[in-house]
């Protein structure tokens, strides 16, 4: 009974619908995320963490990066649920989305975090520990 009613919580939100639509499409970030729903990414966070909760989606953290994808092992209700929102939603009702997302994946995370004012991706250490395990720079990832 638990896991229903966290996964019907989970799709009782819009802006969560919306995020697992966009998760579709793969992986995520969530300052990509933030930018799509146009919503705080306090907000986002809470909505990333319901999903979460219910089983529909997985986290991973990289550095001071958090990506989020649909889940790889979602339990059968919510394997089911995904199948149910998938089939209940017409394309064309999120085509918006889907063209905006296109527009933000086309922009370099680390300058989509500045613009939205996020700190989830954000170089600038914010915490004694970020300084302590700073985020590798993209030229120094494509060296290794």
């Amino acid at each position: 009974m638990h896991e229903f009613l966290a996964i019907t919580n989970a799709l009782a939100d819009e802006s969560r619908v919306r995020a697992l639509l966009a998760l579709g499409r793969g992986e995520l970030c969530a300052c990509q995320i933030t930018a799509l729903l146009d919503l705080a990414p306090s907000t986002v966070s809470k909505h990333l963490s319901l999903l979460k909760t219910a089983g529909l989606v997985d986290a991973r953290k990289q550095g001071r990066w958090i990506h989020y994808r649909l889940a790889d092992h979602p339990t059968p209700a919510a394997r089911a649920a995904l199948r149910f929102l998938h089939a209940g939603l017409a394309d064309a009702a999120f085509a918006a989305d889907t063209r905006r997302l296109s527009d933000i994946l086309a922009i370099d995370p680390e300058i989509l975090c500045d613009q939205i004012n996020s700190k989830c991706c954000s170089s600038a250490p914010a915490t004694p520990a970020a300084r302590r395990w700073p985020k590798a720079s993209p030229a120094r990832s494509a060296a290794t």
